[in-house]
């Protein structure tokens, strides 16, 4: 690809390779959807992730090990074979530390394996979600750094990752894509890729960070909203109303925003506001509202533990050594994804209490659940005091279940279902049922 060629039909012509940094949640669908109309390479730092992919399987759950198999994808840990592309989307993720600080070590490892394995004339297109300003300001200096000059070895765009983890009905193909890049030519040069695998189309948006401020505020939006409702099931609780029954007759209006009360957790909703409050504050600017919302949804995994220990009480069952089973670990439904889970919050809240934690989950290996988790994995039916349905994963808790796990206790059990997954007067006296 010669410099600032950037007309798609050169690169067509060209039969130029496209690479995708990062095989997880979000790198793994999209080279697989780009495969079907470009030569592809595909490379993870991880070497247990390649040989998996080599070996058919897909550990994200997302595509299935049956896509993976029938891939003719080159999967690499090795980088030097990126220096074959000329077109280079990165997809890693990107954390918090424990500070609620980003995390930009991926991002830019990533970048500098670009940096030191760079096709000259090739644009890098980044899709992880950043603050507005990442791309130019940290990632384009950084291959600079390297010796490559911006706009005649390089081109730089943006287009934000919107894939929603364990939704089969919005595939990668099926959600509008926002395109950004560096000058007029590279824009249309993105745009016309992305144009031949998204079929829901592609936004121009008018700069990379334009871009990269509507990706966070998907998820900033999403999250004070989820606030809100957090909050008003508090404020319920309270008045002795379910916010359930509230909801849905909410509901009823055109304009309602309908959401629920939870956990949340993950790697976006999670995270994505810490992102845009940490560039807000270095320009002295101190947001209120979304820090607002981080925190109530932060305090929710205490508020459901108080909620259970209060339940323990009024069933008259012991706090104390209390057997807690928890069923569901992951972030959310149907997902392996462990990443940033509120559970793992809900369960050492529920330590403070002495009480005794037991957990399950068919998307998390025993071994994780007890390492990652700090909770027992049932090897046999046990006596619980209270049942706690975290994450309701598709097929995995009935009323039969619950009535089997309250057949054995003395006591009412509990059964705190934070996702109001059973409807109210679905059980007996023998269970005392709280929703959040």
């Amino acid at each position: 690809m010669k410099d600032l060629n950037l007309t798609f039909e050169g690169f067509i012509e060209s039969r130029c390779k496209i690479g995708v940094v990062g095989l997880g949640y979000v790198g793994l669908p999209l080279l697989l959807a780009f495969e079907k109309h470009f030569s592809m390479i595909g490379f993870d730092i991880s070497d247990q992730k390649i040989s998996n992919l080599k070996s058919g399987i897909d550990d994200t759950n997302e595509v299935g090990d049956g896509r993976v198999r029938e891939s003719k994808s080159l999967f690499t840990s090795n980088p030097e074979d990126l220096s074959r592309c000329d077109f280079v989307i990165v997809a890693v993720p990107t954390p918090i530390d424990d500070a609620k600080t980003p995390n930009l070590n991926p991002v830019i490892g990533a970048t500098k394996t670009i940096a030191q394995n760079l096709k000259k004339g090739a644009v890098i297109v980044f899709e992880s979600t950043v603050y507005p300003g990442v791309t130019e300001e940290v990632c384009q200096p950084i291959l600079e750094s390297y010796g490559h000059v911006h706009k005649r070895d390089f081109h730089l765009g943006y287009s934000p990752e919107r894939i929603n983890p364990g939704d089969k009905s919005r595939s990668f193909e099926s959600i509008l894509k926002i395109v950004a890049g560096d000058d007029k030519e590279t824009l249309t040069l993105i745009s016309q890729i992305y144009k031949q695998v998204v079929t829901a189309g592609v936004y121009e948006a008018g700069s990379i960070k334009v871009a990269e401020a509507a990706k966070v505020i998907e998820n900033v939006q999403r999250d004070v909203n989820i606030a809100l409702i957090n909050e008003l099931a508090i404020v319920f609780e309270k008045m002795n109303i379910d916010t359930t029954e509230v909801l849905e007759a909410a509901g009823t209006k055109w304009n309602f925003i309908k959401l629920n009360p939870g956990l949340v957790g993950g790697h976006c909703i999670g995270v994505d506001p810490y992102y845009l409050t940490h560039k807000a504050e270095k320009l002295g600017y101190h947001p209120e509202v979304i820090t607002s919302g981080r925190r109530i949804n932060d305090s929710m995994p205490k508020y459901v533990a108080e909620q259970t220990v209060k339940k323990l009480i009024e069933a008259g069952a012991r706090v104390k050594d209390a057997n807690v089973l928890i069923s569901g670990l992951t972030f959310k439904e149907d997902v392996p994804d462990t990443r940033n889970s509120k559970v793992k919050d809900l369960i050492e809240e529920l330590k403070q209490f002495s009480c005794r934690v037991f957990a399950q989950d068919p998307y998390v290996e025993k071994s994780e659940i007890e390492k990652q988790f700090g909770a027992q994995v049932p090897e046999e039916q046990i006596n619980v005091e209270a049942f706690i349905l975290a994450v309701p994963h598709k097929g995995c808790v009935s009323v039969d279940s619950v009535n089997r796990l309250a057949s054995t206790n003395k006591e009412r059990m509990v059964l705190i279902d934070v996702k109001s997954f059973f409807p109210l007067g679905t059980f007996g006296e023998n269970i005392l049922h709280w929703r959040l």
